[in-house]
């Protein structure tokens, strides 16, 4: 189970570096999918971006564990404050008339955060379900 946590810890933590560059170094398509009730989608999205590169540092490093898990509950918080946005994104695209990026890809998209969620918390050790061993009482 350890190389598997370990895997999915460095998965993790180079999709969210690569995110979090993104987010930095071209914002616009970050900023077009932005809710509009959110203030200052510029800056939020750069925010965002910083908030996924310490993240994947953060859960990239193995000498602290609890710096690892403090990691891996900001991402998974981070993947539950976007998951809005990715349905806004949908919307998005679904009111133009080619669909843009089309049910195809914004439903796995949507199906997936809870599992980035649960990957975040599990790959940093701040959770062992459901894998756990269960003893009784």
């Amino acid at each position: 189970m350890t190389r598997k946590r370990s895997a999915t810890r460095w998965l993790l933590a180079v999709l969210y570096a690569a995110a979090g560059y993104l987010h930095i170094m071209l914002p616009a398509p970050f900023v077009k999918i932005t809710p509009t009730w959110v203030p200052y989608p510029g800056i939020v999205i750069a925010l965002t971006g910083i908030a996924e590169l310490l993240g994947a540092v953060g859960l990239s490093q193995p000498w602290s564990p609890r710096l690892r898990r403090a990691a891996g509950i900001g991402l998974a918080l981070y993947a539950l404050c976007v998951w809005p946005a990715n349905f806004h994104h949908m919307a998005l695209d679904m009111a133009r008339p080619d669909h843009g990026l089309g049910l195809a890809y914004h439903v796995p998209r949507l199906l997936a955060q809870p599992l980035l969620i649960w990957a975040a918390l599990w790959a940093s050790e701040a959770t062992d379900w459901p894998f756990a061993r269960h003893t009784k009482r």
